[in-house]
Order: C-alpha cells, then sequence, then structure tokens
C-alpha cells in the first residue's frame, strides 16, 4: 500500500518543482511585456560576487531614491514606490506609502535602504544590478566612463514596471543599448 504512495507524491514533487520556475519567469515575462517603461537615471559600477558572477552596479540618480516624507520610517522596511514621468521622460517618484497601490496604477515594491535626517528616505529598489557575460563587464564599465564624461545623453536603466513588479529591460549609455555597444565591440 505504501509503495502505490511513493509514485503519486514523485509526480507531485516533480510537478511542483517545475511550477515555481515557471510561475517565476511568466510572471517576469508579463512584466516585460505589458508593463509600462520608465527611464532611471543612473551611474554604473562593475563589482564582482562571486555567486553570482560580474554584474555592473547601478547607482541611482537622487531623484528617484531620495524622497522627503512626513512619515517616520524604519530602515529595511517594505514599502511601495509610485512612479510617473518628469519633462524629460525619466522616472520621478509620486508618492511612498507603506501600503499597496491599486492594479492599475505604476508602482514599484522597494525598500527604505537608511533614513537621512528626521523625515527623508533613501529607496533601495530591487533592480539594482545589470548582470552581464563575466568577460564584458569591464568593457561596458569602460565605455561607461569614456561616455560619460563627454557623452550629451545621461545613462539610464530601461526597467518595465506592472503591478508593483519591476523588471530590468536595459541599460543605455549615450543613448545607445549596451548589449548593441558590446555587440558593436566584438564585431570590430
Amino acid at each position: 500500500m505504501i509503495k502505490k504512495l511513493y509514485f503519486p507524491a514523485f509526480i507531485a514533487a516533480a510537478i511542483l518543482q517545475l511550477y515555481i520556475p515557471v510561475k517565476m519567469i511568466t510572471g517576469k515575462e508579463k512584466v516585460l511585456k505589458y508593463g509600462n517603461e520608465y527611464k532611471f537615471k543612473t551611474a554604473p559600477v562593475d563589482p564582482n560576487d562571486p555567486f553570482r558572477g560580474k554584474f555592473i552596479q547601478l547607482r541611482f540618480d537622487r531623484d528617484i531614491t531620495n524622497f522627503r516624507t512626513d512619515k517616520h520610517w524604519r530602515n529595511g522596511e517594505k514599502i511601495y514606490v509610485l512612479l510617473e514621468k518628469n519633462t524629460g521622460g525619466f522616472a520621478k517618484i509620486k508618492s511612498v506609502s507603506k501600503k499597496q497601490y491599486p492594479d492599475n496604477t505604476d508602482f514599484v515594491k522597494a525598500e527604505v535602504a537608511y533614513t537621512v535626517f528626521d523625515k527623508q528616505i533613501v529607496i533601495k529598489y530591487p533592480f539594482d544590478k545589470f548582470f552581464t557575460e563575466e568577460t564584458k563587464a569591464p568593457e561596458i564599465e569602460k565605455i561607461y566612463n569614456s561616455n560619460n564624461f563627454n557623452g550629451e545623453k545621461p545613462s539610464y536603466a530601461l526597467v518595465a514596471v506592472k503591478n508593483g513588479d519591476a523588471v530590468l529591460k536595459d541599460l543605455i549609455i549615450n543613448g545607445i543599448s549596451v548589449k548593441k555597444i558590446i555587440t558593436q565591440k566584438n564585431n570590430n
């Protein structure tokens, strides 16, 4: 009798192991396909994580990370950031709340990195790392640094936002996609 239960239990475990990653992937794909795009001004840095590989650490402009509020916040507290676009088309914080906004609004789940003075918070977004191949991260950093001083257009992260979820789509340096820059460098 017990042997008869092993096979259905095995099948259930296998289905569950497949269901969880598929659910996570399809959720992010929906954000990429149907989410609204926001541009977050940034300045990348090239750190290394021995467990996750090379990535570009994104440091966002103060306009999108610092927010004055009349409420008191704790470091590490989960928050919801309601976004809008400024006149230049870049992301701007409209408001911050401890409660989730309605699904038809563009908001991001984030956390309070730390508080500054009395009622100003610094926000940590979940999309602050742009992962790339190990050999390409130093090249991206060089390209960024050379364009940062003479670039006419700001660097920014292109992020898709839908119902609180956010997915980093691309990193744009001097108006050109990092993916395109690397392809051009490899072809030369």
